[in-house]
């Protein structure tokens, strides 16, 4: 990807959190992108980052068996909040991009952005290419569509805004981080850990996963 493209992305994601006590995570922000309905009993917060390949791996490999076992039943809704963790550059692109294919679009652009980050980390890859073929393909943009989404200062700016509030006033400093009805659970999950929380947070309080060592 061209580095000129996205010069003027933010360095939040690199900088130590602002002094002060965090507040607790708002269950909704106006800004935020949500999967499910509004109603379901159990609500998933994921502080998630496309160009983080902690959180493609449980995207590919967890991600699916929750979204069928309980968003698609209505027992759970998944809220993502953007973050510029690992490749920053192509986490500010892959979410302009999601945002700019529309709402109905987001999450099927942002899961192919994930199924494809790994190519797009080898030697040699054309990340700008590969994310025009996904914005083509799963987003519907055209080139100029694509162009111009990446162009847009202000969604730059908002996109890092983003970020930058998750980092320095939530004090979300790794990804992917998960809150359910409102708990934070452990920052390394078993692949399980994530669903047994969700079956808990329907039943009644919710205990935190345990960490893996």
């Amino acid at each position: 990807m061209k580095p000129t493209r996205l010069s003027v992305l933010g360095v939040a994601f690199a900088l130590a959190a602002l002094a002060g006590t965090a507040r607790a995570v708002p269950a909704h922000e106006a800004d935020d992108m949500a999967l499910g309905s509004p109603k379901a009993p159990v609500t998933v917060i994921e502080y998630a980052s496309v160009g983080c390949p902690h959180c493609a791996a449980w995207n590919n490999q967890v991600f699916p068996s929750i979204q069928a076992q309980y968003i698609a039943t209505g027992k759970a809704r998944l809220v993502v909040r953007e973050e510029l963790t690992g490749d920053g550059t192509l986490a500010a692109a892959g979410f302009m991009l999601a945002r700019c294919a529309g709402p109905a679009k987001y999450f099927p652009m942002t899961a192919a952005i994930y199924r494809r980050q790994d190519s797009m980390f080898q030697p040699g890859a054309q990340e700008e290419d590969i994310l025009r073929d996904i914005a083509k393909t799963v987003g519907g943009l055209s080139d100029a569509a694509f162009n111009a989404c990446l162009a847009d200062k202000q969604a730059l700016a908002a996109v890092n805004a983003r970020s930058e509030r998750h980092l320095n006033i939530d004090k979300i400093d790794s990804t992917p981080t998960f809150f359910v009805n409102g708990r934070r659970l452990a920052d390394e999950l078993a692949p399980g850990d994530l669903a047994k929380a969700v079956r808990g947070a329907g039943r009644g309080p919710v205990r935190q996963a345990g960490r893996r060592r």
